[in-house]
């Protein structure tokens, strides 16, 4: 069931995703060569905690940090620890905040110090992308409108749009109905409708869209070793223009 939230509840969800936007824009601050994912992680958590808020992923079905931090290869959920961040990294940040019992969500790719011109168009496509699901999420559209906008500019530039994992539905719980593919046709999926609030999050492969699982049953890496980017907004459709809840 797709859960309508009312506006009282947007505006709840906006202080939440304004956490979240301030913390990645926080994130992109303190990130540089040599240090760990864990100390990011430890820095993250601290910001979100001041903002009075609580770090959404930490113990999130058993998630052990409160960022999700993916590096070069690593499409999603990589968990943060000893491996130090290099020149030339992508370092892929995705948090979550609780606020009122609401939530937000966002994720954000940042480029180390001097990064190749391969990686730097593979970010610049990825928002665009995103941007490009955004401008369809308008009422009356099917969610398809979405899903294909975000397909078509990944794949006009020869990128793989990973398809084992969706955007979705947000509000009192972290994920709920609908998903939110980044593939698809524009006719698809269920009518939007004022106060559905989604989480846009097209992830974006240099090579194959094809993605496996590693060990640790959390971090999702490309099938043939190349970069990944990752960007993600939540929004809310609204009588006009999307509402981009997850700006700081």
């Amino acid at each position: 069931m797709i859960i309508l939230k009312s506006a009282e509840e947007i505006e709840i969800m906006r202080r939440a995703g304004k956490v979240v936007g301030s913390t990645l824009d926080f994130a992109g601050r303190q990130i540089k060569p040599g240090m760990t994912t864990k100390e990011l992680d430890t820095l993250i958590e601290e910001f979100i905690r001041s903002q009075d808020a609580i770090p959404a992923f930490k113990n999130y079905q058993g998630f052990p940090a409160a960022a999700c931090i993916s590096i070069n290869d690593e499409v999603v959920h990589g968990i943060p620890g000893k491996r130090v961040i290099e020149e030339g990294d992508l370092v892929s940040v995705d948090v979550g905040s609780i606020v009122d019992e609401f939530y937000g969500d966002s994720a954000r790719t940042f480029g180390v110090g001097e990064i190749s011109a391969e990686k730097q168009e593979l970010m610049e496509w990825t928002q665009k992308a995103l941007q490009a699901g955004i401008d369809k999420a308008r009422k009356g559209n099917k969610l398809g409108a979405i899903s294909s906008a975000i397909q078509k500019v990944a794949e006009a530039h020869n990128y793989g749009i990973v398809r084992q994992l969706v955007g979705h539905g947000i509000g009192r719980n972290m994920h709920e109905e609908p998903q939110v593919p980044n593939y698809g046709y524009p006719d698809d999926g269920p009518e939007l409708k004022v106060g559905m609030v989604l989480a846009i999050e097209p992830m974006v492969n240099m090579g194959t869209h094809q993605v496996k699982t590693l060990p640790d049953g959390w971090t999702v890496v490309t099938a043939d070793g190349q970069a990944s980017a990752h960007f993600e907004h939540t929004i809310a459709i609204t009588e006009g223009e999307a509402d981009i809840l997850s700006l700081a």
